[in-house]
């Protein structure tokens, strides 16, 4: 289906309306990467200006793309069409704003950028607001009750997709956390290590459009098992994961933490695997708007998504971690034992088989949204079934995860960032270079 909703997949003489002329236009302002925010942002503003694709065809036909955008940035000065260019110190645009966000370590930088004032720097108010599962932070951002919000990393990239929900276009700025999850069975399956002798079991996955649910999947079929006919994957919000895996309900989940750590503190659950033991360095949650938000707003957004880049450098920082378990283990926040969360932010835990373990990386805090990382979620939502036909990987990356708005966010507070967002990834001990695929998962002309 081609129209308004999927112009992220598409380029020049889609059915969404974007033409040629546009691509000219937007390399005369020096816009010539697809994955520039600008440019995302544009597309956006002309897709909400006009909702029929052979409307903004035939405008963009007869008027040309840099008369369009010149149209449009003097009619509408309230509205930046080169939203992520615009200068810091700007007006906001909207000062007040509610965010939801789920109980889980990985949000620790929303959390540290409310509590520690970092929202309150850049003239914000932000009311951050307790989330029971991932379903409901996605609807409440479509229907414009959340401004952002905190997203599974996948999340952005399927709601574009207009996969499990409404497609509307998504940015996503500013990665929140990397590693920070681990797969948990239950005690009584400490001898169950193998994962071959895992068949009839039930594990709980946070969401489908998850890294949980595509590592899970990924690791159990290195191990021989089909994930759709040797074991029941079942859905089911963080928070409720303990619970259940004490009744008996589930053998095992994988989910962030601190929910593996509060197994093991609760005797029921011992950590199989961290995530980092999977792939170090992978991204678990990520910080999210609506591309319509982003174009309507964008000196709040760029506040926000500055505010973000200060909190995941204050979190990363290991001689505050201890001080930010005190802030994020409290009942407004996390609602944990200050220990379990210490332990996960420390990586000095207990294992729930005896043995105490070290690992710094448990959990990790970098903003940078690496497109080659997307590319992975997308070729897995492909493999196992939730995309269907064909679609360029690499255009749905570029448009949704705004590497060149981080880089220059970052660059605005003093820190360095990559200079492309392309890199080679070791997952499961194998090499992954998501420039080798093209369009549905087929190895890209003249590689592979």
């Amino acid at each position: 289906m081609i129209d308004g909703r999927h112009c992220s997949v598409h380029r020049s003489h889609c059915g969404c309306g974007v033409d040629s002329s546009l691509d000219r236009a937007f390399a005369e302002r020096g816009i010539d990467d697809p994955g520039d925010g600008r440019r995302v942002l544009t597309e956006a503003f002309l897709r909400g200006a006009f909702p029929d694709a052979g409307r903004r065809r035939r405008l963009l036909a007869s008027v040309g793309g840099s008369a369009v955008l010149a149209a449009l940035s003097s009619l509408v000065p309230g509205v930046a069409i080169e939203a992520l260019a615009a200068e810091r110190g700007g007006p906001i645009e909207k000062p007040g704003l509610k965010i939801g966000f789920l109980p889980i370590t990985c949000a620790t930088p929303l959390v540290v950028a409310h509590a520690s004032g970092l929202f309150a720097d850049e003239g914000l108010t932000v009311d951050l607001v307790k989330t029971a599962g991932w379903a409901v932070v996605r609807d409440k951002t479509l229907t414009g009750e959340y401004d952002a919000a905190h997203m599974l990393a996948p999340m952005p990239l399927a709601i574009s997709l207009g996969l499990g929900s409404t497609g509307v276009p998504m940015v996503m700025p500013v990665t929140e956390n990397v590693n920070g999850s681990a797969i948990t069975l239950h005690v009584k399956h400490r001898e169950r290590r193998d994962p071959k002798q895992w068949k009839g079991m039930t594990l709980a996955i946070p969401f489908e459009y998850s890294m949980h649910n595509f590592l899970l999947r990924h690791y159990l079929a290195e191990h021989g098992l089909d994930p759709d006919r040797d074991v029941q994957l079942r859905v089911m919000a963080p928070p409720d994961m303990v619970a259940n895996l004490s009744s008996g309900n589930i053998d095992g989940f994988i989910v962030a933490d601190p929910f593996n750590q509060r197994a093991v503190y609760e005797g029921i659950g011992f950590i199989h695997l961290l995530s980092s033991e999977l792939w170090n360095g992978h991204p678990c949650c990520a910080f999210s708007t609506t591309a319509d938000f982003a174009t309507r707003a964008p000196n709040t957004f760029g506040a926000l998504v500055r505010a973000m880049i200060r909190a995941t450098q204050r979190a990363q920082d290991p001689a505050r971690r201890r001080e930010i378990a005190d802030t994020i283990h409290t009942p407004n926040y996390l609602n944990q034992p200050k220990t379990v969360v210490e332990q996960v932010l420390t990586g000095r835990f207990a294992d729930g088989l005896g043995k105490g373990r070290n690992v710094p990386e448990r959990i990790g805090f970098d903003p940078y949204p690496w497109q080659s990382m997307a590319v992975w979620m997308l070729s897995q939502m492909k493999r196992w079934g939730y995309l269907k036909g064909e679609v360029s990987y690499r255009q749905v990356a570029e448009r949704v995860f705004l590497a060149t708005d981080a880089r220059r966010r970052m660059a605005e507070l003093g820190l360095d960032a990559p200079k492309t967002a392309w890199r080679t990834h070791a997952i499961m001990g194998r090499e992954f270079d998501a420039r080798t695929l093209d369009a549905g998962g087929r190895p890209a002309p003249g590689r592979g």
